[in-house]
This record gives structure tokens, sequence and C-alpha cells, in this order.
């Protein structure tokens, strides 16, 4: 009877567990979102906050320009490869990275970061990169609500990776060994 009755509670406990941290992530103003894509037989995934445009104005104002920008809302968003690539021409060795941008008017900078688990930039190290790399930037067609990170792979051995948010797409090329 003991047995049973502490099984009991124990499954007590972790369904209490789960519905806190459920109802914890639905509390989050931003929604997150996981995008992935194969590019030359590796799988990359980009997990992210989705931060709404809401009326207001984004880069240069909300999102400084030419400072370090956690790319997203809440947690660094990071990068996951299963395998070695190369971003905008920087070696990426198989890992999980924090992704974080300097946004500029005409060009971004993509910072590729080796502690993945951090709040926002808040505690930033530029000691801690793997490298920076250029992106291009382009006008959207149209307005983006929602900020869009995209992994579009292009077979076989190729691929791009695109922010969109408000009027601005920032990307860069991703290419497989």
């Amino acid at each position: 009877m003991r047995k049973v009755m502490s099984v009991a509670l124990g499954l007590c406990i972790l369904l209490t567990a789960a519905t806190a941290l459920r109802a914890e992530s639905e509390k989050r103003a931003s929604p997150h979102e996981k995008v992935s894509a194969v590019i030359g037989g590796k799988k990359v995934t980009i997990d992210y906050g989705r931060p709404s445009k809401k009326g207001r104005v984004i880069f240069g104002e909300l999102v400084p320009l030419k400072e370090v920008w956690r790319t997203g809302a809440d947690e660094a968003t990071t990068l996951t490869t299963d395998g070695d690539l190369a971003i905008g021409g920087l070696k990426v060795p198989k890992g999980t990275y924090a992704l974080f941008t300097i946004p500029a008017e005409k060009e971004w900078t993509l910072v590729i970061n080796k502690v993945s688990k951090q709040w926002g930039s808040f505690k930033y190290d530029q000691k801690q990169d793997l490298g920076r790399v250029p992106m291009k930037v382009a006008e959207s067609p149209a307005p983006v609500e929602m900020f869009t990170i995209a992994v579009d792979a292009q077979p076989p051995k190729a691929g791009t990776l695109k922010l969109s948010w408000d009027k601005t797409v920032a990307s860069v090329a991703i290419t497989a060994p």
C-alpha cells in the first residue's frame, strides 16, 4: 500500500511540475519557434523567440543600430548543427551556438558565439565569439509583423539563413563541405 501511495504522490508531483512549466511557457509575450533544414546532409536547427512589431519602430529604436542584438526575444537565439558547416565563409564545427546580430542600415553582422545558454545579450562576451560574418540586407516586399528566421536549403550543399522583421531581410549563405 505504501508503494502505491508513493507512486501516486510522485505522479502528482510530476504532473504539477509539467503543468507549471507549460503555464510558464504560455505566459511569454513572444512565442518561441524552432526551424530546421538539411544542408549537405547536415541538419541545421534554429531555436528563437519571435517578438512582434506591434506598431513600434523596430530598427534604430527598439533594436539599436550598430549594437549587439539578441536576434529575437528572451533567451539568446541558438543554432545547432549536427555536422560541420560554413556560414558566410566562417567554418562552424558541429555543435550549438548563440546567434547575435549587429544591425546597421546597409549591412548587418552575424555573430556566432560559443556560449549557447544565455539570456538575451546582457552577458554577451565578444571573447567567446567563434566569429563574425557580414549579412546582406534587403527591403522586405511587405512588412513582417513577427520576427521570422528561415533556413532555406538549396541542394545539394547550400542554403541561406534569413532574418525578417518589419521592412528588413538580412541573409547569409550556408554551405556544407
